[in-house]
C-alpha cells in the first residue's frame, strides 16, 4: 500500500443515481429537460440584462454573474450525467475526474462569494439608501465580483491539491454521479485525515464566511424594515430581498448539508445524492426563474424585448 500512488488508478466508476434500464431513461429525459431549461433561463438572463440599459445596476451586475456562474456550473456536471445515464460503462478517467472535482468547486466556491455580495449590496441599497451609489459602485462592483471568481480558482486549487496527493490503488468506484471531493477522498488507500480536513477548513471559510455576512446583512434589513412605517414601503422593501433570499436558502441549505458535516456522518447514501442533485441541477435551473417571476423590473424588460421583436418590420 505504501508503493502505491495515483497512477494506479487509470480510471474511476461513477455508480450515478440508479440502476435499471427504465429508471435510467426517465431521469435522462428528466434531467435533460432541467438541463435545457437552466441553459435557456440563466442565457435569457444574461442577455436580458446586456441588451436593457434599465438593468444596467450594480443588484443586475451581480445577477449576471451569477448567471454565468450556473451555466458553468450545471455543464460541470449534467452533460456527463446524461451521457452516463444512457451508457454501460460508466467510467471516467483520473485525469478527467481531477479536472471534474477542480472546475466544479471553482464555480462553487465563487457562487458563495458572490451570493454574500449580492446580501451586501441589498443591505446597502435598504439601510443606506442616500449613500448607495457612493458605496455600491462600479469600481466596488468589478473589484469583488473579480475577487469572488478568484477566491473559486485558489480555493479549489488548495482542496484539489490535498486531495490528489493522496493514493488510489484499490478502490474505484465512486458512489456519485459525478467526481466530487468528499466522495474522491473516500477511495483513498492511506490516510485521508489531513484532506478532510483541509475540505473542512476551505469549505468552512467560503461557506460560513458568506453565510455570516448574508446573515449579519439580513438581520440589518429586517431591524430597518420593522422601523419604516408605512405598510407600502415594508412591502417594497421586503420584495427587493425576496428573491435573493429564496436563492440563499436552496443553494446553502444543500450545500451546508454536503460540505459540512464530518466524513464519519455522511454516508454517500441516497439521501446524499439526492442533495447533490439539488444543488448541481435543480438550483441553477431555479435561480432565474426566481428572479424573472418576482421581478418586475426583469419582466418589464422582457415584456419590451419580446415587443420590439413583434413589432419590427420585416424585410
Amino acid at each position: 500500500m505504501e508503493m502505491c500512488n495515483q497512477s494506479s488508478v487509470a480510471e474511476f466508476v461513477l455508480l450515478g443515481l440508479a440502476e435499471g434500464d427504465m429508471t435510467e431513461t426517465m431521469l435522462f429525459v428528466l434531467f435533460l429537460v432541467i438541463y435545457l431549461v437552466t441553459l435557456a433561463g440563466n442565457c435569457s438572463m444574461v442577455m436580458l440584462i446586456g441588451v436593457e440599459h434599465r438593468l444596467h445596476t450594480p443588484m443586475y451586475f451581480f445577477l449576471l454573474h451569477l448567471s454565468l456562474l450556473d451555466i458553468c456550473y450545471s455543464s460541470v456536471t449534467s452533460p456527463q450525467m446524461l451521457v452516463h445515464l444512457l451508457s454501460r460503462h460508466k467510467a471516467i478517467s483520473f485525469v478527467r475526474c481531477a479536472f471534474q472535482m477542480y472546475i466544479f468547486l471553482v464555480f462553487g466556491m465563487a457562487e458563495c462569494v458572490l451570493l454574500g455580495l449580492m446580501a451586501y449590496d441589498r443591505y446597502v441599497a435598504i439601510c443606506h439608501p442616500l449613500h448607495y451609489t457612493s458605496i455600491i459602485n462600479w469600481h466596488f462592483c468589478s473589484w469583488t465580483t473579480g475577487a469572488a471568481w478568484l477566491s473559486g480558482f485558489l480555493n479549489s486549487l488548495i482542496v484539489n491539491v490535498f486531495a490528489l496527493r493522496l493514493s488510489y490503488c484499490i478502490q474505484n468506484h465512486i458512489n456519485q454521479f459525478f467526481c466530487e471531493v468528499p466522495a474522491v477522498i473516500k477511495l483513498a488507500s492511506g490516510d485521508s485525515s489531513e484532506a478532510e480536513i483541509v475540505v473542512f477548513v476551505f469549505g468552512s471559510l467560503l461557506l460560513l464566511l458568506p453565510f455570516i455576512l448574508i446573515a449579519a446583512s439580513y438581520a440589518r434589513i429586517g431591524i430597518a424594515i420593522l422601523h419604516i412605517r408605512s405598510a407600502e414601503g415594508q412591502r417594497r422593501a421586503i420584495s427587493t430581498c425576496g428573491s435573493h433570499l429564496m436563492v440563499v436558502t436552496l443553494f446553502y441549505g444543500t450545500a451546508l448539508f454536503a460540505y459540512m458535516r464530518p466524513s464519519s456522518v455522511s454516508s454517500a447514501t441516497g439521501q446524499d445524492k439526492a442533495v447533490s442533485v439539488f444543488y448541481t441541477v435543480v438550483t441553477p435551473m431555479m435561480n432565474p426563474l426566481i428572479y424573472s417571476l418576482r421581478n418586475k423590473e426583469v419582466k418589464g424588460a422582457l415584456r419590451k424585448l419580446l415587443n420590439k421583436k413583434t413589432t419590427a418590420p420585416k424585410t
